[in-house]
């Protein structure tokens, strides 16, 4: 051990962005730092104020839009360089770890070999690395490759999951001496345990459960095309034709127009219920999301790419079964506790949620051995873990760092 602890700073998001997930993060990495390695780090968050401009004009409508876009672009890519400059001539930290890779052109403003990125995924870049896929005007691939670029001039990328890994290897981004995987964890609360008030809103939110009802499907995420909300929809209508009390419980927002167009064409829409997102900086949504997987018979995470999977492993750790599609990042998730059927494939899809489902119905033994394996495939995700291979990374990258 080192004669004195690691100065590190923490640095997040603009204290006005709403990205609360990566707030959770920040929060997390931090609690268990000041907890379990007291003596080793020392903590610093930084996170400076938004500063407005063209927000200040009134308008409205498009306008309004185009003038907080405007000054977020303004922050982001020069307003919190300067700042972070200025915090480093000032405290000089010892290490800088920045919790979100859309954040990584900040690198650039920070002494070399000195900073530490946590990359989720690759959708920040993908006008750069899919551009036929992903069109944008050239002000915004600039702005992106400036992202990238700092991405690049890390000393060290820790990966939320190994097939995050395998993609920026895949595109020859970093060599892989820099990267890590370490993966993200779950929130002490999403637990199999009840939680009177927590459920309690549940059945506020659901109404109250019914034994005698149809099961409960349950998708949590956003409506952006790769979730495949068009599979979701599909596989649901499948399910109602052989057992017609189902429904689906959609937690993320509603449907976009053409999702809409699709439930109702299929006769479903009536069945789905939609709740709001949940906000992970709230302890109160914490518990709720997490009543709300346990009322769940079956959760669904049919996307065709994620970062981690994290409703995948919520799930799991609050004792519900989860169908996935057949990615590596999701099998790294589940392990053999999730039940995995091919991307896109419905027909397939639709028979394994009923067989499940009715597994389920019948309380069978191997219904209550999936939800053992997934109660301990689900731990494996654990902060203390999270902190500690991110703290064994902190040392590596001082131990290679050139002097200040």
């Amino acid at each position: 051990m080192s004669a004195r602890p690691i100065r590190l700073a923490l640095v997040c998001d603009y204290l006005e962005e709403r990205w609360a997930s990566m707030d959770l993060v920040a929060e997390m990495v931090r609690e268990h730092l000041e907890r379990g390695h007291d003596g080793e780090v020392v903590v610093t968050t930084v996170r400076p104020p938004f500063r407005r401009r063209a927000m200040l004009v009134p308008a409205g409508g498009r306008a309004a839009g185009v003038a907080w876009n405007a000054d977020r672009a303004l922050n982001r890519m020069v307003d919190y360089p300067r700042a972070l400059r200025a915090i480093d001539r000032r405290e000089r930290f010892d290490l800088y770890h920045l919790v979100d890779h859309s954040y990584a052109q900040l690198v650039h403003a920070l002494p070399t070999g000195r900073a530490v990125v946590t990359c989720h995924d690759l959708d920040t870049f993908r006008c750069l690395l899919d551009p036929a896929l992903e069109p944008r005007p050239p002000w915004f691939r600039a702005m992106t490759r400036r992202i990238l670029t700092g991405l690049q001039r890390a000393a060290a990328v820790a990966c939320d999951s190994a097939a995050t890994l395998a993609a920026i290897r895949r595109h020859d981004l970093l060599p892989a001496d820099r990267l890590r995987v370490v993966y993200l964890a779950v929130h002490p609360e999403c637990s199999p345990e009840p939680d009177p008030l927590a459920d309690a809103e549940a059945d506020r939110l659901l109404g109250p459960a019914d034994p005698s009802a149809g099961p409960t499907l349950l998708h949590v995420g956003t409506n952006i095309p790769r979730k495949r909300i068009d599979v979701l929809l599909d596989t649901f209508a499948a399910v109602r034709r052989s057992m017609p009390g189902a429904r689906l419980v959609k937690v993320g927002g509603a449907f976009t127009p053409e999702q809409e167009g699709q439930a109702r064409s299929l006769g479903v829409l009536d069945a789905v219920t939609f709740l709001p997102p949940f906000s992970p900086r709230s302890a109160r949504d914490r518990a709720a999301l997490a009543a709300v997987y346990r009322r769940a018979d079956l959760v669904l995470q049919p996307s065709d790419a994620e970062g981690f999977g994290l409703p995948a492993a919520e799930a799991l750790a609050c004792g519900t079964q989860v169908l996935a599609s057949d990615l590596p990042v999701l099998r790294e998730v589940g392990g053999d506790a999730a039940v995995y059927r091919p991307v896109g494939d419905v027909p397939s899809w639709a028979e394994a949620a009923t067989a499940l489902l009715d597994e389920h119905r019948r309380s069978s033994d191997s219904w209550h051995a999936r939800r053992r394996d997934g109660l301990d495939q689900a731990s494996k995700f654990r902060w203390t873990t999270h902190v500690a291979q991110l703290v064994a990374t902190y040392r590596d990258v001082l131990a290679q760092a050139p002097p200040r």
